[in-house]
């Protein structure tokens, strides 16, 4: 039985009515002597990267404070942005003129995944609270470092894995959390398959585009509109192909609901076929991992479906039965029984309920909503944001392995523990990427 369960429906069902604390009010609290600022306190937001992405979440940025400076590396695009967002805003090519300004409270970060983590480090330095885009990283190192610096600064960070604020993929999560399917077996994502291209010819470098300020810590290469803009994913030096960008969201809802996104597998197996087309997409053409968890817990990711896996999205399988969702459904035998066994308010155990003032929104913005509002209750209370770096580093680590294990077509060993590769120094070394001097995240 397939059942689309608006977010008022679920959270009568789910909190058999009772009133909902806001997202953050009983998140964990943050280590943060930042003082809490007014609950009518609007931020002063910075938002860097205005193409798609970017100015999604800057729109629902604009209920909790105003725009006052924009950057992007492409003079049209911070220009349109600025018409779009209010004549007042000030615009930059380079985000750490943006980050030098005292008076920018709030950075959204928008941009292209490789530049994430930099910029992140850059604006909690700067003493920013930020929300940024996913994937958080490219590389596993560069995790190491996002988390040290937010522990050391403080600052509240908001990762862009709105999922978690959607009311299909938390009600899946916490049924699973509560014990609905019994013990949990094995979690099988579907994410989708790469897109393939090329090759393309080398352009010219318009006058309006900074690309080597684009292109930051990855290899310096000539021009092809092909590797910038969102078809940037299909190239390993600045993304990871569905395996991080699909996968950043799906990924991590099947460690959540598994209780596993503190931590990461033990051994993981993959494969892969690749392009072989010059100055083309590189990301596989066909790829499948596997990971297996010290609990015994087995997670599978397929690139499409096949088989019984008709659909994409997450499913849970557990011994009492199984659990399945993604963006249009959510369904299996827990969700059947929910309107004779309905989650109390003390089952939820992942993160609180929410009392968004839109609870019949479920579409992708409207948990982006939900999500930008969870991250301004917690720049005020300073308590942990429902997408906290610290698992979210844990959720895009697995890609990375995914990603790592794809490639070197081997079985593999895994620390959690000390986020290292046992046994391999093949895979360890895939661990980082060299970066261009300047650009460097440490």
């Amino acid at each position: 039985m397939t059942l689309a369960v608006s977010r008022r429906s679920f959270l009568a069902t789910a909190a058999g009515g009772l009133a909902c604390p806001a997202w953050g009010r009983h998140a964990a609290q943050a280590e943060d002597s930042t003082p809490p600022r007014s609950p009518n306190a609007r931020w002063r937001i910075g938002c860097i990267g205005l193409r798609y992405q970017g100015s999604v979440i800057t729109r629902e940025a604009l209920p909790y404070g105003d725009v006052v400076a924009l950057c992007d590396v492409d003079r049209h695009v911070r220009e349109q942005a600025r018409a779009s967002f209010g004549s007042t805003p000030k615009i930059f090519e380079n985000y750490n003129d943006l980050l030098a300004l005292a008076h920018v409270d709030v950075v959204l970060i928008g941009t292209p995944d490789h530049w994430h983590a930099r910029m992140l480090i850059d604006a909690c330095r700067a003493g920013k609270d930020v929300y940024c885009e996913k994937p958080l990283t490219l590389t596993l190192a560069e995790g190491q470092v996002v988390c040290r610096v937010v522990r050391e600064t403080r600052r509240v960070v908001q990762v862009g894995t709105w999922q978690r604020s959607d009311a299909r993929f938390r009600q899946a999560a916490e049924l699973v959390q509560a014990g609905r399917l019994g013990t949990l077996r094995k979690v099988t994502v579907v994410l989708g398959k790469n897109t393939q291209g090329g090759p393309f010819e080398p352009q010219p470098v318009p006058r309006h585009f900074q690309w080597n300020l684009w292109q930051g810590q990855t290899p310096d290469v000539p021009y092809l509109p092909e590797r910038s803009h969102y078809t940037f994913r299909w190239w390993y030096e600045y993304s990871g192909g569905e395996m991080t960008d699909t996968g950043a969201h799906h990924l991590d809802i099947a460690q959540w609901g598994a209780g596993l996104q503190h931590t990461g597998p033990v051994a993981i197996e993959g494969s892969a076929s690749y392009p072989q087309t010059p100055n083309g997409y590189n990301v596989a053409t066909s790829y499948h991992a596997r990971f297996r968890y010290a609990n015994g817990v087995e997670l599978e990711v397929l690139d499409s479906p096949r088989g019984e896996y008709t659909r994409e999205g997450v499913l849970f399988e557990g011994e009492q039965g199984r659990l399945f969702v993604n963006r249009g459904t959510i369904a299996g035998r827990p969700v059947e029984e929910l309107p004779t066994r309905p989650l109390t308010k003390a089952d939820y155990r992942l993160y609180l309920h929410d009392n968004s003032e839109r609870p019949d929104r479920v579409g992708k913005i409207d948990a982006i909503h939900n999500h930008m509002g969870n991250f301004y209750d917690c720049t005020l209370s300073r308590q942990t944001p429902i997408s906290d770096v610290f698992s979210q580093h844990r959720s895009v680590s697995l890609c990375h392995l995914g990603n790592i294990a794809q490639k070197l077509a081997t079985p593999l060993r895994w620390d959690p523990e000390r986020e290292e590769f046992l046994d391999s120094p093949a895979a360890n070394a895939l661990r980082s990427r060299e970066q261009r001097a300047g650009f460097e995240v440490a």
